[in-house]
């Protein structure tokens, strides 16, 4: 599956990107929405889904990773809701995009984490 670059910049692209598997390694084991973060990562850089789905999985995995948000991840339990909440909304509204291949590649990703 060949995954593109998203609507922003590549620059604001490869950062976000960075961003992402730093902070998914680092706190993967206490997400317990991983695997739906993980298929939206890949659905949002797939070449094949259409520009507005980026865009909104590309705001949901943002909120991920952005340090500042309405709940610090800090927080044990409470830390996260704030992001799976926001990640649900997304996937809602593109739920017909994510791919059998997009789940498929965050279950791998998963099992090498």
């Amino acid at each position: 599956m060949a995954f593109a670059r998203a609507a922003s910049g590549p620059s604001d692209n490869n950062a976000l990107r960075r961003s992402f598997w730093r902070k998914i390694i680092s706190v993967g084991a206490r997400v317990p929405f991983a695997e739906e973060l993980l298929a939206a990562y890949y659905c949002a850089f797939d070449r094949a889904t259409p520009l507005q789905v980026k865009a909104t999985l590309i705001g949901a995995i943002a909120y991920f990773v952005l340090p500042f948000d309405a709940i610090p991840d800090v927080l044990p339990v409470l830390g996260f809701t704030d992001d799976a909440a926001v990640l649900a909304t997304a996937l809602k509204l593109v739920a017909s995009s994510i791919q059998p291949e997009h789940r498929e590649a965050a279950r791998s990703a998963i099992d090498r984490l």
